[in-house]
This record gives structure tokens, sequence and C-alpha cells, in this order.
């Protein structure tokens, strides 16, 4: 599995939807916002691997 990096779209309840940016054709997807970190907001910048999310700056 590879790590990935994704940016918040949206955020609609108890959802957020990421895309991913390290790729020219991603389409939204939705991730509990459970899973994601507690600073998550429309417009931060994670990085995945395997389920697991943490912000990145820059």
């Amino acid at each position: 599995m590879e790590q990935h990096d994704y940016r918040v779209d949206d955020i609609r309840g108890d959802y957020a939807f990421l895309i991913q940016t390290d790729t020219d054709d991603a389409e939204p997807f939705q991730v509990a916002l459970a899973l994601l970190p507690p600073e998550t907001d429309i417009g931060t910048r994670l990085r995945g691997f395997m389920g697991m999310f943490e912000a990145i700056s820059g």
C-alpha cells in the first residue's frame, strides 16, 4: 500500500470529503471525521497511509 497526499474539499456532518492531490484524475471520497486529526478543517492537507492520516504543512 502506498502513501498519498490529500486535501479536505468539504465537510458534511460526520464526514470529510478528500481529494487526492498527488494524481491528476482524483475523485472526491468520504472519510469519517473520527479517523482524521482533530484539527481537520476544509483546506487541511493530509498524508494518508493504510487508513491513518496526519496533517501536513506547506
